[in-house]
């Protein structure tokens, strides 16, 4: 995954130098969103991941033309493109919304009225590669998700724009980030 990154850098690098801003996002989401995308919800969390994630910030400097320096965060929003910790949460969030018939909720478990009710029950896990794994993240990062987009996850089509702009607005760089966002 990495070689092919680096060659859609060099791709865009050349490009860089015919096309517009918008024909070069156009580009990106061709080659490096789909790459970054594939699978993402299985290796969003693994040692390879802050390697493409630098590589990610580096493609976003160069069509944006900025230097090392310049911090990305911004540059994100204004591109409408999701950092790559952004697109795993994307990625989990949506696998979770479209496969809620397989997980259970508090009120499932228990008969007790709770202001965590309607929160996906988190199965007691002991073993790291199981806490690792896109289940039990899936439960975690819908867990923390604001009140109004949990509302939304009945309706998959208004969820997934509410959840992109939510995304978009606040451009996650760690799961950490998402975690103490309030």
């Amino acid at each position: 995954m990495i070689p092919k990154l680096n060659k859609a850098t060099y791709v865009i690098r050349i490009l860089k130098l015919l096309l517009s801003l918008e024909a070069l996002k156009t580009v990106y989401f061709a080659t490096v969103h789909s790459i970054i995308s594939y699978g993402i919800i299985f290796w969003g969390i693994s040692t390879n991941s802050k390697i493409i994630f630098k590589t990610q910030k580096r493609i976003i400097r160069i069509i944006t033309n900025c230097t090392n320096r310049d911090s990305c965060r911004d540059l994100f929003k204004k591109l409408g493109i999701l950092p790559l910790q952004s697109q795993y949460i994307f990625s989990l969030l949506m696998f979770v919304v479209k496969n809620k018939d397989f997980f259970k909720t508090n009120a499932d478990i228990h008969s007790f009225n709770t202001r965590f009710n309607h929160d996906l029950h988190i199965p007691v896990a002991n073993l790291a590669a199981f806490q690792k794994g896109v289940w039990y993240a899936g439960i975690k990062v819908y867990n923390h998700l604001p009140l109004p987009l949990k509302h939304l996850s009945h309706d998959g089509f208004k969820f997934k724009a509410a959840l992109k702009r939510f995304l978009l607005a606040n451009s996650f760089y760690t799961l950490e980030e998402y975690y103490s966002w309030k």
